[in-house]
Protein backbone atom coordinates (compact mmCIF):
# COMPACT_ATOMS: atom_id res chain seq x y z
CA UNK A 1 0.00 0.00 0.00
CA UNK A 2 1.45 3.66 -0.80
CA UNK A 3 0.30 6.88 -0.02
CA UNK A 4 0.43 10.75 -1.52
CA UNK A 5 2.63 13.28 0.37
CA UNK A 6 4.42 16.09 -0.45
CA UNK A 7 7.76 16.95 0.77
CA UNK A 8 8.91 20.76 0.50
CA UNK A 9 6.07 21.35 -2.19
CA UNK A 10 6.93 17.98 -4.26
CA UNK A 11 4.52 15.57 -4.60
CA UNK A 12 5.57 11.62 -3.99
CA UNK A 13 4.05 8.47 -3.35
CA UNK A 14 5.57 6.01 -1.12
CA UNK A 15 4.78 2.40 0.44
CA UNK A 16 2.80 3.72 3.60
CA UNK A 17 5.07 2.86 7.02
CA UNK A 18 7.77 4.34 5.66
CA UNK A 19 9.40 7.73 7.75
CA UNK A 20 9.38 11.34 6.49
CA UNK A 21 13.35 10.66 6.69
CA UNK A 22 14.01 7.80 4.31
CA UNK A 23 10.94 9.60 2.08
CA UNK A 24 12.81 12.68 1.51
CA UNK A 25 16.32 10.38 0.36
CA UNK A 26 13.92 9.39 -2.44
CA UNK A 27 14.20 12.90 -3.50
CA UNK A 28 17.44 13.86 -3.37
CA UNK A 29 16.70 15.85 0.09
CA UNK A 30 19.09 14.89 2.96
CA UNK A 31 18.07 15.51 6.39
CA UNK A 32 21.26 15.49 9.14
CA UNK A 33 21.15 12.94 11.95
CA UNK A 34 23.16 11.78 14.89
CA UNK A 35 21.48 9.48 16.34
CA UNK A 36 20.27 7.78 13.43
CA UNK A 37 22.08 4.84 11.52
CA UNK A 38 21.11 2.37 9.16
CA UNK A 39 20.14 -1.21 10.87
CA UNK A 40 19.85 -0.17 13.80
CA UNK A 41 16.77 0.78 15.93
CA UNK A 42 16.17 4.63 15.76
CA UNK A 43 16.13 6.68 19.41
CA UNK A 44 14.98 9.82 17.68
CA UNK A 45 16.57 11.11 20.75
CA UNK A 46 18.96 13.60 19.37
CA UNK A 47 15.96 15.87 17.60
CA UNK A 48 18.71 16.61 15.07
CA UNK A 49 16.21 15.43 12.12
CA UNK A 50 13.32 17.66 12.98
CA UNK A 51 10.93 18.73 10.20
CA UNK A 52 7.87 20.98 10.33
CA UNK A 53 4.35 18.79 9.44
CA UNK A 54 1.39 20.92 8.37
CA UNK A 55 -0.94 20.33 11.63
CA UNK A 56 1.40 19.07 13.60
CA UNK A 57 1.46 21.59 16.66
CA UNK A 58 5.39 20.57 17.51
CA UNK A 59 8.43 19.62 15.43
CA UNK A 60 8.63 16.24 14.22
CA UNK A 61 11.88 13.89 14.68
CA UNK A 62 11.89 12.27 10.53
CA UNK A 63 13.92 9.27 11.54
CA UNK A 64 10.80 7.59 13.67
CA UNK A 65 7.67 9.45 12.10
CA UNK A 66 5.84 8.15 9.86
CA UNK A 67 4.32 9.28 6.46
CA UNK A 68 0.59 9.51 6.19
CA UNK A 69 -1.71 9.98 3.31
CA UNK A 70 -1.95 13.79 2.32
CA UNK A 71 1.32 14.93 4.97
CA UNK A 72 3.09 17.99 3.53
CA UNK A 73 6.34 18.20 4.74
CA UNK A 74 9.35 21.32 5.19
CA UNK A 75 12.46 20.04 6.08
CA UNK A 76 14.17 23.39 5.78
CA UNK A 77 11.73 26.34 6.93
CA UNK A 78 13.35 28.99 9.40
CA UNK A 79 11.64 27.09 12.08
CA UNK A 80 13.95 23.92 11.47
CA UNK A 81 16.67 25.80 10.72
CA UNK A 82 16.54 27.59 13.97
CA UNK A 83 15.77 24.15 16.12
CA UNK A 84 18.66 22.49 14.14
CA UNK A 85 21.10 25.05 15.08
CA UNK A 86 20.38 25.36 18.50
CA UNK A 87 20.74 21.22 18.73
CA UNK A 88 24.01 21.69 17.37
CA UNK A 89 24.77 24.82 19.72
CA UNK A 90 23.52 22.57 23.25
CA UNK A 91 25.80 19.77 22.13
CA UNK A 92 28.91 21.62 21.20
CA UNK A 93 27.98 23.34 24.75
CA UNK A 94 29.22 20.47 26.73
CA UNK A 95 31.64 18.89 24.46
CA UNK A 96 35.35 18.95 24.51
CA UNK A 97 37.00 21.74 22.32
CA UNK A 98 39.80 19.53 21.64
CA UNK A 99 38.75 19.38 17.55
CA UNK A 100 42.82 20.05 16.59
CA UNK A 101 43.78 17.57 18.56
CA UNK A 102 40.88 14.75 18.26
CA UNK A 103 41.06 11.62 16.81
CA UNK A 104 38.20 11.95 14.65
CA UNK A 105 39.23 15.65 13.44
CA UNK A 106 37.86 16.29 9.93
CA UNK A 107 35.91 12.74 10.93
CA UNK A 108 33.45 13.91 13.03
CA UNK A 109 29.88 14.05 12.18
CA UNK A 110 28.92 17.36 14.91
CA UNK A 111 31.95 18.79 13.95
CA UNK A 112 30.71 18.69 9.88
CA UNK A 113 27.32 19.34 10.66
CA UNK A 114 28.98 22.58 12.77
CA UNK A 115 30.22 23.88 9.66
CA UNK A 116 27.52 23.12 7.78
CA UNK A 117 25.04 25.00 9.64
CA UNK A 118 27.79 28.00 9.75
CA UNK A 119 27.46 27.40 13.92
CA UNK A 120 30.41 30.55 15.00
CA UNK A 121 29.57 31.12 18.81
CA UNK A 122 27.65 28.83 21.17
CA UNK A 123 25.59 31.14 23.40
CA UNK A 124 24.95 28.44 26.33
CA UNK A 125 27.34 27.89 28.98
CA UNK A 126 27.11 24.70 31.12
CA UNK A 127 29.86 23.21 32.70
CA UNK A 128 30.19 19.45 33.05
CA UNK A 129 32.56 17.82 35.54
CA UNK A 130 35.37 16.07 33.71
CA UNK A 131 35.62 12.08 33.30
CA UNK A 132 38.30 10.14 32.98
CA UNK A 133 39.26 8.33 30.12
CA UNK A 134 39.12 4.44 30.09
CA UNK A 135 42.65 2.90 28.13
CA UNK A 136 41.68 -0.51 30.24
CA UNK A 137 41.46 -2.74 26.89
CA UNK A 138 44.24 -3.48 24.42
CA UNK A 139 41.93 -2.03 21.56
CA UNK A 140 39.05 0.34 22.73
CA UNK A 141 39.24 3.76 24.30
CA UNK A 142 36.42 5.55 25.74
CA UNK A 143 36.43 9.49 26.46
CA UNK A 144 32.81 10.01 27.91
CA UNK A 145 33.64 13.87 28.16
CA UNK A 146 33.31 13.76 23.96
CA UNK A 147 30.15 11.60 24.41
CA UNK A 148 26.75 13.58 22.88
CA UNK A 149 24.83 10.51 24.21
CA UNK A 150 23.29 9.47 20.28
CA UNK A 151 23.21 5.84 22.16
CA UNK A 152 24.62 4.47 18.47
CA UNK A 153 26.70 2.51 20.58
CA UNK A 154 24.63 0.98 22.40
CA UNK A 155 22.32 0.03 19.77
CA UNK A 156 24.89 -1.62 17.72
CA UNK A 157 26.26 -3.00 21.12
CA UNK A 158 22.91 -4.71 22.42
CA UNK A 159 20.63 -5.23 19.12
CA UNK A 160 23.82 -6.20 16.29
CA UNK A 161 25.54 -8.30 19.09
CA UNK A 162 23.50 -9.19 21.52
CA UNK A 163 26.50 -8.79 24.47
CA UNK A 164 24.73 -5.24 26.09
CA UNK A 165 28.36 -4.20 27.18
CA UNK A 166 27.00 -0.32 26.83
CA UNK A 167 23.92 1.83 28.29
CA UNK A 168 23.31 4.61 29.84
CA UNK A 169 23.41 5.52 33.59
CA UNK A 170 22.71 8.40 35.87
CA UNK A 171 20.05 11.17 34.24
CA UNK A 172 20.05 14.50 33.19
CA UNK A 173 22.89 16.37 32.49
CA UNK A 174 25.09 13.34 34.59
CA UNK A 175 24.08 10.65 32.18
CA UNK A 176 27.21 8.36 30.93
CA UNK A 177 27.15 5.48 28.05
CA UNK A 178 29.41 2.76 29.54
CA UNK A 179 29.47 -0.86 31.39
CA UNK A 180 26.24 -1.13 32.94
CA UNK A 181 27.99 -2.35 36.17
CA UNK A 182 31.82 -1.27 36.00
CA UNK A 183 33.75 2.16 35.43
CA UNK A 184 35.84 0.20 33.23
CA UNK A 185 35.69 -1.61 29.80
CA UNK A 186 38.20 -4.11 31.18
CA UNK A 187 35.95 -4.87 34.27
CA UNK A 188 32.86 -5.24 31.74
CA UNK A 189 31.94 -8.23 29.77
CA UNK A 190 33.33 -6.74 26.45
CA UNK A 191 34.75 -8.78 23.45
CA UNK A 192 36.93 -5.94 22.09
CA UNK A 193 34.58 -5.93 18.47
CA UNK A 194 34.87 -2.24 17.89
CA UNK A 195 31.63 -1.59 16.17
CA UNK A 196 30.94 0.87 19.10
CA UNK A 197 33.56 2.83 17.62
CA UNK A 198 32.75 2.30 14.27
CA UNK A 199 29.41 3.91 14.82
CA UNK A 200 30.27 6.70 17.14
CA UNK A 201 29.89 10.14 15.10
CA UNK A 202 32.28 11.53 17.06
CA UNK A 203 35.15 10.51 19.30
CA UNK A 204 34.26 9.19 22.54
CA UNK A 205 34.43 5.78 21.34
CA UNK A 206 37.94 4.94 19.69
CA UNK A 207 40.69 2.06 18.54
CA UNK A 208 43.69 2.30 20.79
CA UNK A 209 46.02 4.27 18.38
CA UNK A 210 49.25 2.08 18.23
CA UNK A 211 51.05 4.34 15.65
CA UNK A 212 53.72 6.02 17.33
CA UNK A 213 54.98 2.57 18.57
CA UNK A 214 55.38 1.22 15.15
CA UNK A 215 57.17 4.29 14.08
CA UNK A 216 59.69 3.88 17.08
CA UNK A 217 60.71 0.50 15.93
CA UNK A 218 60.64 1.18 12.42
CA UNK A 219 63.36 4.04 13.02
CA UNK A 220 65.41 1.43 15.10
CA UNK A 221 67.99 0.46 13.21
CA UNK A 222 68.59 -2.72 15.34
CA UNK A 223 64.98 -4.19 14.77
CA UNK A 224 63.59 -6.01 11.46
CA UNK A 225 60.17 -5.04 10.92
CA UNK A 226 57.81 -7.08 8.91
CA UNK A 227 54.40 -6.47 7.92
CA UNK A 228 51.27 -8.70 7.49
CA UNK A 229 47.95 -7.01 5.65
CA UNK A 230 44.47 -8.64 6.32
CA UNK A 231 42.61 -9.48 3.14
CA UNK A 232 39.80 -6.85 3.69
CA UNK A 233 42.19 -4.00 3.81
CA UNK A 234 42.64 -4.22 -0.24
CA UNK A 235 39.20 -3.37 -0.61
CA UNK A 236 38.86 -0.47 2.10
CA UNK A 237 41.86 1.53 2.87
CA UNK A 238 41.00 3.41 -0.76
CA UNK A 239 38.18 4.84 1.41
CA UNK A 240 40.84 6.85 3.25
CA UNK A 241 42.11 8.65 0.40
CA UNK A 242 38.17 9.52 -0.90
CA UNK A 243 38.91 6.80 -2.96
CA UNK A 244 35.27 5.04 -3.56
CA UNK A 245 34.06 1.96 -1.75
CA UNK A 246 35.37 -1.65 -3.21
CA UNK A 247 38.36 0.21 -4.63
CA UNK A 248 40.83 -2.85 -4.88
CA UNK A 249 44.35 -1.20 -3.78
CA UNK A 250 46.65 -4.10 -2.95
CA UNK A 251 49.18 -2.90 -5.26
CA UNK A 252 49.65 0.67 -3.70
CA UNK A 253 49.37 -0.57 -0.60
CA UNK A 254 52.67 -2.51 -0.43
CA UNK A 255 54.35 0.19 -2.24
CA UNK A 256 52.65 2.40 0.50
CA UNK A 257 54.14 -0.31 2.85
CA UNK A 258 57.87 -0.23 2.04
CA UNK A 259 57.57 3.68 1.83
CA UNK A 260 57.14 3.85 5.52
CA UNK A 261 60.25 1.82 6.08
CA UNK A 262 59.45 -1.81 6.68
CA UNK A 263 61.55 -4.31 5.83
CA UNK A 264 59.55 -6.91 4.29
CA UNK A 265 55.70 -6.85 3.29
CA UNK A 266 53.78 -10.01 3.84
CA UNK A 267 50.42 -11.12 3.43
CA UNK A 268 48.00 -12.48 5.99
CA UNK A 269 46.56 -14.40 3.06
CA UNK A 270 49.73 -16.86 3.37
CA UNK A 271 48.29 -17.86 7.11
CA UNK A 272 44.98 -17.72 5.81
CA UNK A 273 45.69 -20.74 3.17
CA UNK A 274 47.49 -22.31 6.25
CA UNK A 275 44.50 -22.10 8.20
CA UNK A 276 42.38 -23.59 5.86
CA UNK A 277 44.72 -26.65 5.66
CA UNK A 278 44.54 -27.07 9.37
CA UNK A 279 41.18 -26.53 10.20
CA UNK A 280 40.13 -28.38 7.29
CA UNK A 281 42.42 -31.39 8.45
CA UNK A 282 40.76 -30.94 12.16
CA UNK A 283 37.10 -31.10 10.71
CA UNK A 284 37.83 -34.07 8.67
CA UNK A 285 39.57 -35.93 11.54
CA UNK A 286 36.80 -34.73 13.98
CA UNK A 287 34.17 -36.15 11.23
CA UNK A 288 36.22 -39.49 11.63
CA UNK A 289 36.35 -40.07 14.82
CA UNK A 290 32.57 -39.40 15.23
CA UNK A 291 31.33 -41.51 12.19
CA UNK A 292 34.01 -43.77 11.95
CA UNK A 293 34.77 -44.37 15.95
CA UNK A 294 31.83 -43.41 17.40
CA UNK A 295 33.71 -41.00 19.89
CA UNK A 296 31.07 -39.49 22.27
CA UNK A 297 34.15 -36.80 23.37
CA UNK A 298 34.50 -35.55 19.89
CA UNK A 299 32.73 -32.09 19.47
CA UNK A 300 30.36 -31.42 16.94
CA UNK A 301 29.37 -28.91 14.80
CA UNK A 302 32.67 -27.47 14.79
CA UNK A 303 33.16 -24.05 15.01
CA UNK A 304 35.85 -21.41 13.09
CA UNK A 305 38.14 -19.66 15.38
CA UNK A 306 39.19 -16.81 12.87
CA UNK A 307 37.67 -13.92 14.47
CA UNK A 308 39.11 -12.85 18.27
CA UNK A 309 35.48 -11.00 19.34
CA UNK A 310 33.60 -14.03 18.40
CA UNK A 311 36.27 -16.25 20.38
CA UNK A 312 35.82 -13.66 22.96
CA UNK A 313 32.33 -13.99 22.79
CA UNK A 314 31.78 -18.07 23.66
CA UNK A 315 34.24 -17.78 26.54
CA UNK A 316 32.12 -14.82 28.14
CA UNK A 317 28.44 -16.46 27.06
CA UNK A 318 28.62 -19.81 26.26
CA UNK A 319 32.12 -21.49 27.91
CA UNK A 320 30.04 -24.55 27.51
CA UNK A 321 31.19 -24.89 23.60
CA UNK A 322 34.35 -24.24 23.58
CA UNK A 323 35.57 -27.23 22.66
CA UNK A 324 33.46 -27.21 19.30
CA UNK A 325 35.86 -24.35 18.53
CA UNK A 326 38.68 -24.95 15.87
CA UNK A 327 42.02 -25.10 17.96
CA UNK A 328 43.40 -23.45 15.50
CA UNK A 329 45.05 -20.14 15.58
CA UNK A 330 43.80 -17.35 13.29
CA UNK A 331 45.75 -15.71 10.62
CA UNK A 332 46.84 -13.34 12.15
CA UNK A 333 48.30 -15.32 14.71
CA UNK A 334 49.50 -17.63 12.56
CA UNK A 335 51.09 -15.37 10.79
CA UNK A 336 53.02 -14.03 13.66
CA UNK A 337 54.23 -17.63 14.92
CA UNK A 338 55.79 -18.62 11.63
CA UNK A 339 57.51 -15.71 10.85
CA UNK A 340 59.02 -15.57 14.32
CA UNK A 341 60.49 -19.33 13.82
CA UNK A 342 60.22 -20.47 10.12
CA UNK A 343 60.84 -17.46 8.29
CA UNK A 344 63.58 -15.86 11.40
CA UNK A 345 65.27 -19.31 10.68
CA UNK A 346 65.72 -19.15 6.56
CA UNK A 347 66.64 -15.37 7.36
CA UNK A 348 69.10 -15.47 9.98
CA UNK A 349 66.99 -13.40 12.21
CA UNK A 350 67.00 -13.61 16.09
CA UNK A 351 63.01 -13.73 16.51
CA UNK A 352 63.85 -11.20 19.63
CA UNK A 353 65.20 -8.79 16.70
CA UNK A 354 61.89 -9.29 14.52
CA UNK A 355 59.24 -6.86 14.64
CA UNK A 356 55.77 -8.15 13.20
CA UNK A 357 52.86 -5.73 12.67
CA UNK A 358 49.81 -6.65 11.51
CA UNK A 359 47.14 -4.40 9.28
CA UNK A 360 43.39 -5.49 10.34
CA UNK A 361 40.19 -3.95 10.58
CA UNK A 362 39.47 -5.00 13.60
CA UNK A 363 39.92 -3.75 16.73
CA UNK A 364 39.64 -6.81 18.55
CA UNK A 365 42.70 -8.11 16.68
CA UNK A 366 45.07 -5.70 19.26
CA UNK A 367 43.37 -7.93 22.19
CA UNK A 368 44.29 -10.78 20.35
CA UNK A 369 47.77 -10.16 20.32
CA UNK A 370 48.33 -9.59 23.81
CA UNK A 371 46.58 -12.77 24.74
CA UNK A 372 49.09 -14.69 27.03
CA UNK A 373 48.72 -17.75 25.10
CA UNK A 374 49.61 -16.15 21.67
CA UNK A 375 53.48 -16.42 22.12
CA UNK A 376 54.48 -19.54 20.65
CA UNK A 377 57.67 -18.52 18.93
CA UNK A 378 59.34 -18.08 22.32
CA UNK A 379 58.29 -14.48 22.37
CA UNK A 380 54.72 -12.25 21.74
CA UNK A 381 54.22 -13.37 18.41
CA UNK A 382 52.33 -10.44 17.27
CA UNK A 383 54.09 -6.88 18.58
CA UNK A 384 51.68 -4.37 16.84
CA UNK A 385 48.16 -4.22 15.39
CA UNK A 386 47.49 -1.52 13.55
CA UNK A 387 43.41 -0.75 12.12
CA UNK A 388 42.90 0.14 8.61
CA UNK A 389 42.46 3.80 10.10
CA UNK A 390 45.72 3.45 11.36
CA UNK A 391 47.09 2.99 8.34
CA UNK A 392 45.62 5.33 6.55
CA UNK A 393 46.76 8.09 9.15
CA UNK A 394 50.31 6.63 8.69
CA UNK A 395 50.51 7.18 5.04
CA UNK A 396 48.90 10.35 5.49
CA UNK A 397 51.45 11.61 7.67
CA UNK A 398 54.61 10.34 5.66
CA UNK A 399 53.30 12.77 3.18
CA UNK A 400 52.73 9.47 0.37
CA UNK A 401 50.65 10.49 -2.69
CA UNK A 402 48.88 7.02 -2.10
CA UNK A 403 45.74 7.57 -5.19
CA UNK A 404 49.18 8.01 -7.44
CA UNK A 405 51.56 5.38 -6.34
CA UNK A 406 52.27 2.74 -8.93
CA UNK A 407 51.72 -1.36 -7.96
CA UNK A 408 53.76 -3.00 -5.70
CA UNK A 409 54.51 -6.77 -4.98
CA UNK A 410 54.10 -8.63 -1.80
CA UNK A 411 57.52 -10.56 -0.72
CA UNK A 412 58.31 -14.22 -0.96
CA UNK A 413 57.90 -16.12 1.09
CA UNK A 414 55.04 -15.75 3.32
CA UNK A 415 53.44 -12.96 0.55
CA UNK A 416 52.10 -15.88 -2.18
CA UNK A 417 48.52 -16.55 -1.38
CA UNK A 418 45.14 -17.99 -3.17
CA UNK A 419 42.17 -16.30 -3.55
CA UNK A 420 40.89 -18.89 -1.75
CA UNK A 421 42.20 -16.60 1.06
CA UNK A 422 41.29 -13.34 -0.04
CA UNK A 423 37.66 -14.25 0.65
CA UNK A 424 38.31 -14.77 4.24
CA UNK A 425 37.21 -11.11 4.48
CA UNK A 426 33.70 -11.54 3.62
CA UNK A 427 31.26 -13.56 5.75
CA UNK A 428 31.06 -17.03 4.09
CA UNK A 429 33.99 -16.75 2.82
CA UNK A 430 36.14 -18.98 5.13
CA UNK A 431 33.66 -21.53 4.57
CA UNK A 432 33.59 -21.29 0.98
CA UNK A 433 37.68 -21.31 1.50
CA UNK A 434 37.30 -24.52 3.76
CA UNK A 435 35.16 -26.29 1.28
CA UNK A 436 37.35 -25.70 -1.64
CA UNK A 437 40.16 -27.43 -0.44
CA UNK A 438 38.01 -30.00 2.42
CA UNK A 439 35.86 -31.46 -0.77
CA UNK A 440 38.78 -31.65 -2.93
CA UNK A 441 41.16 -33.91 -0.58
CA UNK A 442 38.41 -36.24 -0.17
CA UNK A 443 36.70 -36.71 -3.58
CA UNK A 444 40.04 -35.72 -5.93
CA UNK A 445 37.38 -33.21 -7.79
CA UNK A 446 37.09 -29.42 -7.90
CA UNK A 447 33.86 -28.40 -5.48
CA UNK A 448 30.90 -28.74 -7.96
CA UNK A 449 29.74 -25.19 -7.83
CA UNK A 450 29.87 -22.56 -10.60
CA UNK A 451 33.44 -20.95 -10.75
CA UNK A 452 34.02 -21.97 -7.22
CA UNK A 453 31.37 -20.04 -5.33
CA UNK A 454 29.65 -21.35 -3.05
CA UNK A 455 26.55 -19.13 -3.64
CA UNK A 456 23.90 -19.92 -0.55
CA UNK A 457 26.43 -18.80 1.87
CA UNK A 458 27.33 -15.78 0.36
CA UNK A 459 25.59 -12.07 1.07
CA UNK A 460 24.51 -10.12 3.78
CA UNK A 461 21.57 -12.44 5.20
CA UNK A 462 22.34 -13.22 9.02
CA UNK A 463 22.48 -16.89 9.32
CA UNK A 464 22.96 -18.73 5.82
CA UNK A 465 23.26 -22.67 5.49
CA UNK A 466 23.98 -25.02 2.82
CA UNK A 467 24.19 -28.63 2.13
CA UNK A 468 26.58 -30.74 0.26
CA UNK A 469 26.62 -34.23 -0.13
CA UNK A 470 29.61 -36.09 -0.91
CA UNK A 471 29.91 -38.73 -3.86
CA UNK A 472 32.84 -40.15 -5.68
CA UNK A 473 34.72 -40.27 -1.89
CA UNK A 474 38.54 -41.53 -2.34
CA UNK A 475 39.71 -44.68 -0.44
CA UNK A 476 40.77 -43.02 2.04
CA UNK A 477 37.40 -40.94 2.90
CA UNK A 478 34.95 -43.69 1.98
CA UNK A 479 33.18 -43.44 5.12
CA UNK A 480 32.24 -39.85 4.40
CA UNK A 481 30.40 -41.36 0.59
CA UNK A 482 26.89 -40.40 0.97
CA UNK A 483 27.43 -38.26 3.85
CA UNK A 484 25.29 -34.44 3.84
CA UNK A 485 27.66 -31.89 4.89
CA UNK A 486 25.72 -29.30 6.46
CA UNK A 487 27.26 -26.14 7.33
CA UNK A 488 25.94 -22.61 8.52
CA UNK A 489 27.43 -18.84 8.50
CA UNK A 490 26.88 -16.39 10.74
CA UNK A 491 28.37 -12.52 11.06
CA UNK A 492 27.16 -10.88 14.33
CA UNK A 493 26.79 -11.78 17.12
CA UNK A 494 23.36 -11.39 17.89
CA UNK A 495 22.91 -13.65 14.76
CA UNK A 496 25.42 -16.21 16.41
CA UNK A 497 22.96 -16.32 19.64
CA UNK A 498 20.00 -17.35 17.74
CA UNK A 499 22.11 -20.26 16.10
CA UNK A 500 23.47 -21.31 19.52
CA UNK A 501 20.39 -21.24 21.04
CA UNK A 502 19.25 -23.62 18.16
CA UNK A 503 21.73 -26.11 18.57
CA UNK A 504 21.31 -26.49 22.20
CA UNK A 505 17.87 -26.94 22.20
CA UNK A 506 18.58 -29.53 19.06
CA UNK A 507 15.94 -27.39 17.22
CA UNK A 508 19.85 -27.49 14.51
CA UNK A 509 22.20 -29.84 13.48
CA UNK A 510 25.81 -28.64 11.46
CA UNK A 511 28.43 -30.25 11.03
CA UNK A 512 30.81 -27.31 10.32
CA UNK A 513 30.07 -23.26 11.50
CA UNK A 514 31.68 -20.51 10.21
CA UNK A 515 31.38 -16.92 12.76
CA UNK A 516 32.23 -13.91 11.95
CA UNK A 517 31.65 -10.77 14.82
CA UNK A 518 31.01 -7.94 12.13
CA UNK A 519 28.26 -7.82 10.32
CA UNK A 520 29.30 -8.50 6.71
CA UNK A 521 32.88 -10.22 7.99
CA UNK A 522 36.21 -8.47 8.07
CA UNK A 523 34.85 -5.89 5.43
CA UNK A 524 32.67 -4.40 8.37
CA UNK A 525 35.30 -4.62 11.08
CA UNK A 526 35.11 -2.44 13.69
CA UNK A 527 38.67 -0.54 12.50
CA UNK A 528 37.84 -0.52 8.74
CA UNK A 529 37.21 3.55 7.53
CA UNK A 530 33.92 4.70 8.64
CA UNK A 531 31.11 4.81 7.63
CA UNK A 532 30.14 1.22 6.44
CA UNK A 533 26.45 1.01 5.37
CA UNK A 534 25.12 -1.89 3.43
CA UNK A 535 25.52 -0.17 0.39
CA UNK A 536 29.62 -0.05 1.54
CA UNK A 537 30.06 -3.60 2.68
CA UNK A 538 28.34 -4.82 -0.81
CA UNK A 539 30.95 -3.16 -2.61
CA UNK A 540 33.78 -4.50 -0.41
CA UNK A 541 32.44 -7.77 -0.93
CA UNK A 542 32.00 -7.54 -4.86
CA UNK A 543 35.45 -6.35 -5.00
CA UNK A 544 36.81 -9.47 -2.77
CA UNK A 545 35.70 -11.77 -5.15
CA UNK A 546 36.73 -10.38 -7.94
CA UNK A 547 40.50 -10.25 -6.15
CA UNK A 548 39.77 -13.97 -5.87
CA UNK A 549 38.52 -14.29 -9.45
CA UNK A 550 41.10 -13.29 -10.79
CA UNK A 551 43.88 -15.28 -9.20
CA UNK A 552 45.68 -18.11 -11.23
CA UNK A 553 45.50 -20.09 -7.60
CA UNK A 554 42.11 -20.18 -6.20
CA UNK A 555 42.80 -23.17 -3.64
CA UNK A 556 44.69 -22.88 -0.02
CA UNK A 557 46.10 -26.77 -1.05
CA UNK A 558 47.35 -24.85 -4.30
CA UNK A 559 49.46 -22.47 -2.57
CA UNK A 560 53.36 -23.45 -3.63
CA UNK A 561 54.47 -21.05 -0.18
CA UNK A 562 52.19 -23.65 2.20
CA UNK A 563 53.49 -26.44 0.51
CA UNK A 564 57.27 -25.89 0.88
CA UNK A 565 56.22 -24.70 4.30
CA UNK A 566 55.06 -27.92 5.29
CA UNK A 567 57.85 -29.87 3.34
CA UNK A 568 61.05 -27.98 5.38
CA UNK A 569 59.64 -27.21 8.36
CA UNK A 570 56.09 -28.52 9.66
CA UNK A 571 56.21 -31.67 8.38
CA UNK A 572 52.29 -32.34 8.36
CA UNK A 573 48.26 -31.08 8.71
CA UNK A 574 47.95 -31.56 12.69
CA UNK A 575 51.84 -32.10 13.32
CA UNK A 576 53.97 -32.29 16.26
CA UNK A 577 54.93 -28.66 15.48
CA UNK A 578 51.88 -27.57 14.09
CA UNK A 579 50.02 -27.96 17.30
CA UNK A 580 52.82 -26.37 19.17
CA UNK A 581 52.52 -23.37 16.66
CA UNK A 582 49.56 -23.27 15.39
CA UNK A 583 46.92 -24.18 17.67
CA UNK A 584 45.74 -22.87 21.23
CA UNK A 585 42.77 -23.32 23.17
CA UNK A 586 40.16 -20.79 25.07
CA UNK A 587 38.85 -20.28 28.49
CA UNK A 588 36.28 -20.35 30.59
CA UNK A 589 35.79 -16.62 31.60
CA UNK A 590 31.91 -16.47 32.57
CA UNK A 591 32.06 -19.00 35.26
CA UNK A 592 35.57 -17.41 36.65
CA UNK A 593 34.27 -13.96 36.71
CA UNK A 594 31.14 -15.01 38.26
CA UNK A 595 33.28 -16.66 41.02
CA UNK A 596 35.60 -13.58 41.42
CA UNK A 597 32.35 -11.55 41.80
CA UNK A 598 31.56 -13.98 44.85
CA UNK A 599 34.80 -13.55 46.29
CA UNK A 600 34.46 -9.99 46.47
Amino acid sequence: MTVRIEINNTPLEVKKGTTILDAAKKIGIKIPTLCYFEGLQEPGSCRLCVVEVEGARTLLPSCVTEVSEGMKVKTNSARVRGARKAVIELLLNSHPWECNTCDRNQDCELQTLAEEYGIREVRFNTEKPLLSLDKSTPGIVRDPNKCILCRRCVAVCQEIQNVNTLGPRYRGINTVIGPAQFDLLSEAVCVQCGQCAAVCPVGAITEKDDIDQVWAVLDDPNKYVVVQTAPAIRAALGECFDLPPGTLVKGRMVTALKMLGFDQVFDTNFAADLTIIEEGNELLTRLKKKLVDHDENTKLPMFTSCSPGWINYMEHFYPELIENISTCKSPQQMFGAIAKTYFAEKTGIKKEDMVVVSIMPCTAKKFEASREEMSDSGVQDVDYVLTTRELGKMIKQAGIDFVNLPEGQMDAPLGISTGAADIFANTGGVMEAALRTAYEVVTGKPLPFTNLHVTPVQGLEGVKEAALTITGALPEWNFLEGVTLKVAVVHGLGNARQVIEALLKGEKEYHFIEVMTCPGGCIGGGGQPRLTSDEVRKARIQAIYREDEGRELRKSHDNPAIKQLYAEFLGKPLGEKSHHLLHTHYFDKKNKKESAKAKV
